[in-house]
C-alpha cells in the first residue's frame, strides 16, 4: 500500500517528535544542569581524583575487552559460518545469551562462581582476588559484550561466501595467508562495526559490573557506577550529571564512528 504525502509527513513527524521526547528532552536537561553553573565548574567535577579513576578505569576495561572479543568473535563467526560441527546450534544460542540475561543475573552468577564461597573460590586463598577487582569485572564486561563482533561479522562471511578462500587454497596459500590477504580485508567494515558497538556497551554497561565491583571510589568505580554513587549516596546531583555528560561525549563518539563505519560497510 503507497502512503500520500501527508500520511509520509505524519509518520515522520510522529518518529521525530517520539525520538525528541524519549531521547533529546533527557539529554538536553542533562547538557543544560551541567553547564548551568559554568564550563569551570564542570571541569572541577570531571578532574576530581574519582572522576579520573573512574575514566581510566572504564578505558583500561575496555581496552582488556575489545582485544579479547576481537579474537573470540572472529574465531567464532569463522567456525559458525564455515564450519558444519556437533554443537553448532548450542554455540549459536551461547553466542545470543547475554541478549536474553539480564547483566544483574550474570553479576550474581559471577559472584556465586568466582566468590569466596564459589566454585573456584579457593583462588581467593591464593591471593587471586576475581570479585570485587578488575577481572571480575572484566569478566562481566566480556559477557555482555560478547555477541557484538560474531553478529556483525557473521553475516559478512556468509555473504561473500568462501569462493576467494578456496582459489587462495588451491594456489598453496596457508591458512593463516588466506586469513589475512583474503579474509580479513573482505570482514573490515563489519569487524570494525562489531569493535565500536562492543567499545560503547563496554563504556556503559552497570548492572553486572555493579554486581561484581564492589563500587570503591578510586579502586573500583567505572564512569557508570560514579554516576550512580555520586547520584543516589552522595547526593552531589551535579557531579552526577558532570560525569553523565563525560560519558555522553563518549558515546557521540561512538554514534559518529558507528555512523561511518555503517556507509562504509554499505558501500564495500
Amino acid at each position: 500500500m503507497e502512503l500520500t504525502r501527508t500520511s509520509r509527513l505524519s509518520l515522520r513527524a510522529l518518529a521525530l517528535g517520539y525520538l525528541f521526547v524519549l531521547v533529546m528532552v533527557p539529554l538536553g536537561i542533562i547538557f543544560f544542569r551541567t553547564f548551568e553553573n559554568g564550563l569551570g565548574a564542570f571541569w572541577d567535577q570531571v578532574t576530581t581524583p574519582a572522576s579520573i579513576s573512574a575514566i581510566q578505569l572504564s578505558l583500561l576495561i575496555v581496552a582488556i575487552v575489545v582485544p579479547v572479543n576481537v579474537i573470540f568473535g572472529l574465531v567464532t563467526a569463522i567456525a559458525l559460518a564455515r564450519g558444519r560441527f556437533p554443537g553448532r546450534g548450542l554455540l549459536q544460542a551461547v553466542v545470543d545469551l547475554p541478549f536474553a540475561v539480564s547483566p544483574v543475573v550474570v553479576g550474581v552468577s559471577l559472584v556465586l562462581l568466582w566468590g569466596v564461597n564459589g566454585w573456584f573460590g579457593g583462588l581467593a586463598d591464593a591471593g587471586i582476588q576475581i570479585i570485587f577487582s578488575l577481572p571480575g569485572m572484566v569478566l562481566a564486561t566480556i559477557f555482555v559484550t560478547l555477541p557484538f563482533v560474531v553478529r556483525e561479522v557473521e553475516p559478512v562471511l556468509h555473504e561473500i561466501g568462501d569462493d576467494q578462500e578456496e582459489a587462495a587454497a588451491t594456489l598453496g596459500a596457508k591458512r593463516w595467508q588466506t586469513f589475512w590477504r583474503i579474509t580479513l580485508p573482505s570482514i573490515r567494515w563489519g569487524l570494525a562495526y562489531g569493535v565500536v558497538l562492543t567499545v560503547a556497551r563496554a563504556l556503559g554497561e552497570f548492572g553486572a559490573v555493579l554486581v561484581v565491583s564492589g563500587n570503591v571510589p578510586g579502586e573500583s568505580q567505572t564512569l557508570t557506577l560514579l554516576v550512580h554513587a555520586r547520584y543516589i549516596d552522595d547526593h552531589n546531583v551535579f557531579g552526577a550529571y558532570a560525569a553523565s555528560t563525560v560519558l555522553m561525549f563518549l558515546a557521540l563518539i561512538a554514534l559518529v564512528l558507528m555512523t561511518f563505519l555503517n556507509r562504509k560497510r554499505e558501500d564495500a
